[in-house]
């Protein structure tokens, strides 16, 4: 199904009834500051295996991000960080960055036998934020590609991406038209500041 919601004041009925979707193993496709995403409940391990297979990838091999509402719960899915790594974080969060962490002990047993690190997102989206707050656990995240379009690497109209989708996962969140620019990766996991791939995100200094 399409559900439309206010990119500034998402309504919290709605919230909740994506929450619920997201419980019940849901695969829903939603807007975040940059492109769209496709993701699920981290706490579901056949959502994440159905996940890998509308992707087209080995579980063992993916690497998603995890969508957090804020920073408050970071330390449950990751090491100790040191000072400089949280200080750049709180300036840049809520934000198009995606931070790549050692991994800590709480990340889902799905991915623990070889996942050493994890990439963590903030987006600045409302949407997003409220439901991830909603459902009290992070989404497990992955860019939506457009593998039809040879010049456009990613969906952003979401009427054209639910067309598409529609059959395959259970809902797509209207939020309005998404960039075509992916999230900064920042590889803080080697001992400092490594941007691996420019997104729309920009850190003075690196």
């Amino acid at each position: 199904m399409l559900l439309k919601l206010d990119p500034e004041h998402p309504e919290e009925s709605k919230l909740r009834y994506i929450a619920e979707c997201l419980r019940d193993d849901g695969i829903i496709i939603y807007p975040t500051d940059t492109v769209y995403g496709i993701g699920c409940n981290i706490l579901k391990p056949k959502a994440i295996e159905k996940v890998c297979r509308i992707k087209g990838i080995k579980v063992e091999k993916a690497n998603f991000s995890f969508i957090f509402y804020d920073l408050s719960h970071l330390s449950d899915f990751t090491k100790p960080l040191d000072n400089t790594t949280y200080k750049i974080m709180r300036k840049a969060l809520p934000g198009p960055f995606t931070f790549i962490l050692h991994a800590g002990n709480m990340i889902p047993k799905i991915f623990r036998t070889r996942k050493k690190t994890i990439g963590i997102r903030v987006p600045d989206n409302t949407i997003c934020r409220g439901i991830v707050k909603e459902l009290g656990s992070p989404l497990m995240n992955s860019s939506l590609h457009d593998e039809d379009d040879e010049i456009t690497e990613y969906m952003n109209n979401p009427e054209e991406i639910h067309k598409k989708y529609h059959k395959i996962v259970d809902m797509v969140i209207d939020g309005g038209f998404g960039k075509f620019d992916p999230s900064t990766v920042v590889d803080c996991s080697g001992g400092g500041i490594n941007i691996i791939r420019q997104g729309l995100g920009v850190i003075e200094g690196y």
